[in-house]
């Protein structure tokens, strides 16, 4: 399979492009950016607060994972898969499910149509590189500015974060996986100036936060491992 290099520029051309073609050109630019996330090929969100007597919508965001070996022409289909989501949160659509009817009927009208194929899953893919069991090494930014992140989700639906000291991230992970609590953690790279005032913990203490939050900070994170307990 021929593989392609993704690069924001890329993307934005593309955005463009479709934006043009597909959405009559009324979707703003969103933020463009590039995760290396295994569980999905790509994401799109956004922030909301009030405004008076309505909620506003901003800081929309499309992240495209480059874990997986694809074909420009994947990229560009799960490219589209986001916009559908982009789409119908600008305009305030309400739709059944995350992929329900109105993203079905959207998204088989451009497969129809245009000769897309655009999935609601990205079906089995090829890591770029062997996946590793060893906690991957950061990459290379300033020690002060890089954190090794700690997310961890609960079976009573508690959400918490916490940097940890990286000589104990494997003694940590070993007493994660015996603890019957947690559901799901991952471990991250982040430069994100939330963790600035973290300290970097030797033991298992963290803060609670949002799920709107843990899914922010760990969306812009880069994901080195993620555990789902049973």
């Amino acid at each position: 399979m021929d593989t392609f290099q993704l690069t924001q520029g890329w993307m934005r051309e593309q955005f463009e492009k479709f934006n043009h073609d597909y959405f009559g050109g009324g979707l703003p630019e969103p933020r463009l950016s590039l995760s290396k996330a295994r569980t999905r090929l790509g994401s799109f969100s956004c922030k909301r607060r009030r405004r008076l007597l309505r909620t506003e919508l901003y800081d929309f965001t499309i992240r495209l994972s480059t874990y997986y070996t694809q074909t420009e022409r994947d990229y560009q289909n799960t490219l589209l898969h986001e916009m559908i989501h982009f789409s119908i949160a600008y305009t305030r659509l309400k739709d059944t499910s995350s992929h329900g009817v109105i993203f079905r009927g959207m998204m088989d009208n451009l497969n129809r149509k245009y000769g897309w194929e655009i999935r609601v899953t990205g079906g089995k893919l090829q890591p770029r590189e062997p996946a590793s069991r060893e906690l991957p090494a950061a990459p290379h930014v300033s020690q002060e500015a890089m954190r090794l992140m700690l997310a961890l989700v609960t079976h009573d639906g508690r959400h918490m974060v916490t940097i940890v000291n990286s000589r104990y991230a494997k003694d940590l992970d070993r007493r994660l996986r015996s603890l019957s609590e947690i559901k799901s953690y991952g471990w991250y790279h982040t430069t994100n100036v939330f963790f600035r005032d973290f300290p970097r913990v030797r033991s298992l203490r963290g803060r609670l936060v949002s799920a709107e939050k843990f899914k922010e900070l760990t969306s812009e994170g880069s994901l080195t491992s993620l555990v789902t307990l049973p």
